[in-house]
């Protein structure tokens, strides 16, 4: 490998690894939901039979690779993954043009995942872990290696019901391929599937991740959710603009090039695919950075040999601001969050207020509990499991399908997207008798007070006040009516 090579990847690890260990002392949402997931496995529990987990099982077993542990662990994970995943989009760039598109591939790819809202790039969850066997499965597809590229297909649906989409962007670069294409696919879904069968958990498994998921795609949040989803992803193109301008370039300047049409349709799908429910969440759009990277380093070229130097500079002028206006946006944050990692201080940001009152709250619980101790949360607050590492006490642990309000709405919205089957996991819940209350959603919002639910009221009369963390309660089951 050439000095200039090896400078370039151990930049562009270095500069992924830094940026994920300045959050290294946060948890965000999304990714303590799988670490939470991973630890009840540590405990013996089955995923969906014994613990309530709406996501398809690989994303919590790959967080048992590094025994979903927070902070270092988690960060040095994120690390490794987002390096394989330039890595794989330099080859796939490298293939179809030669290295130096391949480079760019790779560096874009690092960009967007460095200088964007930190919930949507840095967080190891099914979004973020996708575009590694996305990325992949495409790869595989052009360079005709059907049942290696459906196994990585296959691997993305296992991680990400999104991932579908992934198989039939695979039959886009290899339609003649297609028999071998849905065998990879196969496998590891078939071994997956078989395994949820023989630990009685499939039923579970229908329920939580289809059923529940079906309910949360049919039912945006807000009243105009059109109008909320154009928002979203006009600001995501914003400042993803150097990334947007190079692959437009690539489209409309490109002459004669062979997988034009291809990586075309790609992007579309993969549009389609984050718009899913008209929500275009930030996260959801990573969906988008494999197939606008790839077709991105091109266009870079293509600017870079234009002939005429007027639209050259003009379009050089264009990806060095978009690439400006996203470093200046969120770059300092970087500097903001080393600074209090170094002087040993919280961090003083809005963001990440919940996540340091869950710590502040998972302190209090650790001086609370015994062994054997289990624990429930009111609220989305997958964190708490994640900093005590207890145990739940049955598999319905939070309150999203108790109250049938989705996470992403139910600090301020109290709207149930099926009351009568939330009706009935409550039921369920009053057979567990957890030791540990959690109480992170009712002071939020009184309209979800657990006190507000009747069928709730005896059994929730079972538990003391131990002491509170900002406005999160923690609850302790009484003496009086300990078992």
């Amino acid at each position: 490998m050439q000095r200039s090579a090896v400078w370039f990847w151990v930049s562009l690890t270095g500069a992924l690894l830094l940026s994920r260990l300045c959050h290294i002392n946060i948890l965000w949402a999304d990714e303590d939901y799988h670490l939470a997931a991973a630890i009840q496995m540590l405990h013996g529990k089955m995923l969906y039979r014994d613990a309530w987990y709406d996501k398809p099982p690989l994303s919590a077993m790959m967080a048992l690779m590094f025994g979903a542990w927070p902070g270092w662990p988690l960060r040095v994970a994120g690390t490794v993954l987002a390096a394989a995943s330039c890595a794989v989009a330099f080859r796939f760039a490298a293939s179809l043009w030669s290295r130096r598109e391949g480079y760019w591939a790779a560096g874009l790819l690092a960009f967007s995942v460095v200088f964007y809202l930190p919930p949507a790039t840095i967080p190891l969850e099914p979004d973020t872990l996708m575009i590694l066997p996305h990325l992949a499965a495409v790869y595989l597809s052009w360079k005709r290696k059907p049942l290696a590229a459906g196994l990585a297909s296959g691997l993305a649906f296992a991680m990400n019901i999104k991932g579908l989409t992934v198989l039939f962007v695979c039959l886009i670069f290899a339609p003649a391929m297609w028999p071998l294409l849905l065998v990879g696919f196969a496998i590891p879904n078939a071994l997956l599937l078989g395994w949820l069968v023989s630990e009685h958990a499939f039923p579970a498994y229908v329920e939580s991740v289809w059923r529940w998921g079906l309910l949360y795609a049919g039912a945006p949040p807000g009243d105009t959710p059109v109008e909320n989803a154009l928002i979203r992803l006009a600001n995501w193109f914003g400042f993803h603009a150097a990334l947007g301008v190079a692959a437009v370039w690539y489209f409309v300047r490109a002459k004669d090039d062979r997988p034009r049409a291809r990586l075309l349709a790609w992007a579309l799908v993969s549009l389609a695919t984050a718009g899913v429910g008209w929500r275009f969440s930030p996260h959801y759009l990573n969906q988008l950075l494999p197939p606008l990277a790839i077709a991105g380093a091109p266009g870079i070229c293509v600017l870079a040999e234009e002939s005429r130097a007027s639209l050259r500079r003009i379009g050089a002028g264009i990806l060095a601001v978009a690439a400006l206006v996203a470093m200046i946006r969120f770059g300092p944050r970087y500097f903001l969050l080393a600074a209090d990692d170094l002087a040993g201080r919280p961090h003083a940001w809005r963001d990440v207020a919940l996540d340091q009152e869950s710590r502040q709250a998972a302190g209090l619980i650790r001086t609370l509990a015994k062994e054997g101790d289990t624990i429930f949360v009111w609220g989305y607050r997958p964190n708490l499991v994640v900093y005590t590492r207890l145990p739940v006490a049955s598999r319905m642990w939070e309150s999203q399908p108790l109250t049938g309000v989705p996470a992403d709405r139910h600090l301020r919205d109290a709207t149930s997207v099926d009351p009568d089957w939330a009706r009935q996991n409550r039921a369920e819940l009053l057979h567990s008798s957890p030791s540990i209350i959690v109480d992170g959603l009712s002071a939020y919002n009184p309209r979800l007070d657990i006190r507000n639910y009747p069928d709730l009221a005896t059994w929730f009369e079972r538990y003391c006040l131990a002491g509170r963390a900002g406005l999160t309660s923690v609850y302790r089951l009484c003496t009086r009516a300990a078992p």
